[in-house]
């Protein structure tokens, strides 16, 4: 029978605990007491006469029951969320926030400029920009933590209303200190990079993983490599001279221009990175879809 007395509040409580898989930590989350957690969940497992959760050593696991509720309780929060900002935030952008998923290589060179004149003529719209993994930036998004994403290909996603826009193709490069001792004339061929030491993305990032195709079409064995995980550490990787750096070519385009580094032609095609929009449309109010429509030029209709 359809009940018009919806205790909201537990259903707040039964989403931390499930988002946190912890009593303790929704306890501090909505500073209550963990009794009181304790007790909000019993009352709900009562109410609807399932049990909601697993209690193990790491603190507790959704039931599958449990599991089902959650898709439907975080949907709720998240239109909750969403009207709430959609009724504060104003068409004159006066008031607002915008929250930006967008790894820092890719921010340092594509999306900040478009923030910082968005930001100098709307100053009082709130600016958030969070740089994770493309995995990590899923789940924010998800959760309704992030308005949307900008990040390389390929973006895998389980979300059936999740919508990937490509912005732009942009280009690898090999690169190296200006004032290096390697002898870079002789570098024609990938094969030739085997004889230098390289400073290349981690094994398993995506850009890693088409270059590594790359050294195994053409028997290319690696005997000197530094692996790093950000772009920022392997341009100072650069800077240092620890030897040839992989990394996309908008990110060092300065240092090229400057004269600091130099780029290492080969007759091999490298592969190019597509970055994309990634969003969900219905979550989006009025502040994150005007900079997208008007900075970003996607229309997202």
């Amino acid at each position: 029978m359809y009940k018009s007395d919806i205790n909201l509040n537990l259903y707040k409580i039964f989403y931390e605990v499930a988002s946190n898989e912890s009593i303790s930590s929704a306890s501090k989350k909505l500073v209550i007491t963990q009794s009181a957690v304790s007790k909000a969940i019993k009352k709900l497992e009562e109410d609807l006469n399932t049990k909601l959760f697993y209690r193990n050593s790491k603190g507790v696991k959704l039931t599958d029951k449990g599991e089902e509720l959650l898709f439907y309780v975080e949907e709720a929060f998240n239109n909750l969320i969403t009207a709430e900002r959609a009724i504060v935030e104003s068409k004159t952008l006066n008031k607002g926030k915008i929250s930006i998923g967008v790894p820092s290589q890719i921010g340092s060179f594509y999306i900040f400029e478009d923030i910082t004149n968005f930001h100098k003529k709307y100053p009082n719209i709130e600016i958030t920009i969070i740089s994770k993994t493309t995995t990590q930036l899923l789940k924010l998004l998800e959760r309704h933590e992030i308005d949307f994403i900008i990040d390389t290909s390929p973006i895998d996603s389980k979300m059936d209303d999740i919508v990937i826009k490509s912005l732009i193709e942009v280009e690898n490069c090999f690169v190296v200190n200006s004032d290096t001792s390697i002898s870079v004339d002789r570098i024609k061929s990938i094969k030739d990079l085997s004889n230098y030491p390289l400073v290349l993305p981690i094994k398993g990032a995506d850009n890693r993983k088409q270059l590594d195709k790359i050294f195994e079409k053409n028997n290319v064995e690696l005997n000197n490599v530094i692996n790093i995980h950000t772009s920022e550490m392997i341009i100072g990787s650069i800077k240092k001279d620890l030897g040839i750096g992989y990394i996309i070519y908008d990110v060092v385009k300065d240092n090229v221009n400057s004269g600091e580094f130099k780029i290492i032609n080969i007759k091999e095609n490298l592969p190019k990175v597509t970055i994309n929009l990634v969003y969900i449309k219905k979550y989006l109010t009025i502040a994150p879809k005007f900079f997208i429509e008007n900075y970003l030029n996607i229309n997202i209709n």
